[in-house]
């Protein structure tokens, strides 16, 4: 079985946009691989408010996997070093390695899923990292960015 995991940000889109997006490309759940998922800056993404939309709007099921998101610390030292990207992307890469989420995550959940997080693009959001980690893993996935 080919597993197609989708990925998608939610800066620099209104919600309209986003919603469509979404509902356009048949996704079944978005896999919510942000750390922080309440944050005031999150707007139309903020975790209840977001599971009542993703609903209503694409009967599109909401899950939350803290295993998938960066640690505090690794997040902060990103920010920190004025956005090493290099850097963030090995130590986020080891400590996928380190959780092995590829044996806590079933391929059910991403399968036609959509990875989200925050950045508008995935070439520096750690969503592509995660999909990128999963298609090496399990060697079958396909990766769309929407």
């Amino acid at each position: 079985m080919t597993i197609n995991i989708y990925t998608i940000g939610f800066t620099k889109k209104p919600a309209k946009q986003f919603f469509e997006t979404l509902v356009n490309a048949s996704i079944k759940r978005i896999v919510d691989a942000r750390l922080n998922n309440v944050s005031q800056l999150a707007g139309f993404t903020k975790k209840a408010d977001f599971e009542y939309f993703l609903h209503k709007i694409g009967n599109i099921e909401y899950v939350h996997l803290l295993e998938l998101a960066p640690t505090k610390d690794i997040l902060d030292t990103y920010k920190q070093n004025g956005g090493n990207w290099e850097n963030y992307e090995k130590q986020f890469l080891k400590l996928m390695s380190e959780r092995e989420v590829e044996k806590q995550v079933l391929p059910e959940i991403l399968n036609d899923g959509c990875l989200l997080c925050s950045e508008a693009k995935p070439q520096f959001c750690h969503r592509r990292l995660v999909a990128e980690y999963f298609k090496e893993k399990w060697g079958n996935v396909n990766i769309h960015h929407l």
